[in-house]
C-alpha cells in the first residue's frame, strides 16, 4: 500500500512558476513510476508527466518545454516544476504511483492561473 500526498498548488498569475510536490510513504518509493495528471473542471483527467524508476521522462505536448518532472527517491517525492503557466493550465493535479498492476493516487491539489 502506498499513501501519496500532494502539495504545491496555488494561485498563480500567468507566466509565473509552481512546484508540486507528491510525498509517497508505505513502500518502496524507487521501484514505482510516477505520473502526475490533472483534471480541468469538466474534461477528463489527463496525464501530464512521467518519470520512470530509471529516471526516464515523458511529457505531453501541451507542457513541454514549460513543466519539468524530477524525483528524490531518498525523500520518496516527485516534483513537477511548472512554468510560463497559462490559464489553461488551470485543473487540479493528481500523481500517481505505477508498479506492475498496482496503481494509488494522491488527493489532488489545486492550480489555478489567473490574474
Amino acid at each position: 500500500q502506498v499513501q501519496l500526498v500532494e502539495s504545491g498548488g496555488g494561485l498563480v498569475q500567468p507566466g509565473g512558476s509552481l512546484r508540486l510536490s507528491c510525498v509517497a510513504s508505505g513502500s518502496i518509493f524507487s521501484v514505482y513510476t510516477m505520473r502526475w495528471y490533472r483534471q480541468a473542471p469538466g474534461k477528463e483527467r489527463e496525464s501530464v508527466a512521467t518519470i520512470m524508476s530509471g529516471g526516464d521522462t515523458n511529457y505531453a505536448d501541451s507542457v513541454k518545454g514549460r513543466f519539468t518532472i524530477s524525483r528524490d527517491n531518498a525523500k520518496n517525492t516527485v516534483f513537477l516544476q511548472m512554468s510560463s503557466l497559462k490559464p489553461e493550465d488551470t485543473a487540479v493535479y493528481y500523481c500517481r504511483a505505477i508498479f506492475m498492476a498496482r496503481s494509488y493516487w494522491g488527493q489532488g491539489t489545486q492550480v489555478t492561473v489567473s490574474s
